[in-house]
């Protein structure tokens, strides 16, 4: 009786062992204010871990701080991976495992690939993890890296490689997101998140027809358009444009869609210092060349003097800050997301092509931002005009495209951020310019 005593206190054991098998111990976190919320949060971590390991992937998941590792290595070596980090300043729950699904890189391209491993992974991961958290104040968001493999050929010969996708989602997001009950909240709730592939900035749409129609209520919730992928046997390619472009040659509705337009190439993924003293140094370096731009530029593009260019950080990238004022001749009352887009297609869109004069060939920042204070001056009128804020980050890239009349204006918004008021926003210029408000 005795031995089964003892036997029965070692199946216990074990078992209390293996339910924490998932949490990084406390003791290993370096950060000491994650260290000591590793501990303090032990119980809500062996929660989540739980519930992880008892999800049904389709292939083999392990859970582990150590990625793009042989499954029988996997199975030998440390699993613990539910942690505590931070990430970009937040505080996340942090997770990394290897799945040991493969995709073949003749049917899968890079989008469709994270797509498949987000839906079939991560967002299972989260569906266990959020709701264990999402009404700790201590958490501000989640950030999940899963090592896929993909095979294919070179010369002829057989290869299979690894690959890391990490996504990173703020808490507000991940709620929305387990809370969406269709694809279109999905996405909305998706816009929030940065998406890495193998440390490259990725966009992912949950949907295999890519994107829906912009209109005024999904701008209103924020949704921002991005590149679309349509997969066809093994070939991915850009869909057709939902809107027209607004500036030379006046493409009508109908002609932009019977004659797609080449995507904008995307722009190479480079690592830059964004510290303050780095984009001091930047801004001087180019001081010259901002002082003939502002002076070519200056009758049309009307510059605030209190901001000369300047070097800024915006989500990892260094982009070069123009300030400007537009007014615009429009009725009271009309919509902010029509004085967006007249603000683009009757004065930031004819500066660029000038502006780029002024930086050829490759340089050391990222893109270019166009930031305007925006008023519609309603004459006659005794009110005072409205005005708000809108800013356009464009990749230094996807500029050069339509530089060349190879994108349109809607791409080049597409592919870059539109912040009115400080809030992400979609803008298709098609829908908010035929609208009345």
């Amino acid at each position: 009786m005795r031995v089964n005593k003892h036997l029965w206190l070692c199946i216990v054991l074990a078992a209390g062992h293996w339910v924490g098998a998932q949490v990084v111990p406390a003791v290993e976190i370096r950060d000491p204010e994650m260290r000591t919320l590793q501990q303090a949060s032990m119980a809500q971590l062996k929660r989540a871990g739980q519930n992880i390991d008892a999800i049904h992937f389709n292939y083999a998941f392990y859970l582990s701080r150590k990625l793009d590792v042989d499954e029988r290595q996997q199975q030998r070596i440390d699993q613990h991976s539910i942690r505590f980090e931070r990430f970009d300043g937040a505080t996340v729950v942090a997770i990394s495992g290897n799945y040991y699904g493969a995709y073949s890189s003749m049917k899968f391209n890079e989008e469709l690939r994270a797509r498949e491993t987000f839906l079939n992974v991560v967002l299972p991961i989260l569906r266990a993890t959020v709701p264990v958290f999402q009404g700790d104040p201590k958490v501000q968001g989640y950030a999940v890296e899963v090592s896929h493999h993909v095979f294919g050929r070179t010369m002829g010969m057989p290869i299979e490689r690894a690959e890391n996708l990490m996504v990173y989602l703020p808490q507000s997001a991940a709620i929305k997101l387990l809370e969406a009950q269709t694809k279109l909240q999905q996405e909305v709730a998706m816009l929030e998140s940065e998406v890495f592939l193998n440390a490259n900035r990725l966009d992912i749409w949950l949907s295999e027809d890519g994107p829906p129609n912009v209109n005024e209520v999904s701008l209103s919730a924020a949704a921002t358009a991005k590149p679309v992928l349509r997969t066809i046997a093994v070939e991915s390619k850009p869909s057709v444009p939902t809107a027209n472009d607004s500036t030379a040659g006046g493409t009508s509705a109908v002609e932009a869609e019977a004659q797609p337009l080449p995507a904008p190439p995307p722009a190479p993924a480079i690592v830059r210092d964004t510290s303050p003293e780095a984009l001091a140094a930047m801004t001087s370096s180019i001081e010259g060349i901002s002082n003939q731009l502002v002076k070519d530029l200056a009758p049309e593009a009307h510059f605030i003097s209190y901001a000369p260019p300047a070097m800024i950080a915006f989500r990892h990238q260094v982009y070069l800050e123009l300030s400007v004022k537009t007014t615009l001749a429009a009725p009271a009352g009309i919509s902010r997301y029509k004085l967006a887009a007249l603000a683009f297609d009757d004065h930031i869109s004819p500066l660029i092509r000038r502006l780029l004069t002024h930086f050829p060939g490759d340089q050391a920042f990222d893109g270019i931002s166009f930031s305007t204070s925006v008023h519609a001056d309603a004459k006659p009128s005794t009110v005072q005009p409205a005005s708000l804020s809108v800013e356009f980050f464009f990749p230094l890239s996807n500029l050069r495209c339509y530089e060349s009349y190879e994108c349109t204006g809607q791409q080049l918004i597409d592919s870059g951020t539109v912040l009115i008021n400080g809030e992400r926003v979609a803008l298709n210029l098609l829908l908010a310019e035929g609208s009345g408000r």
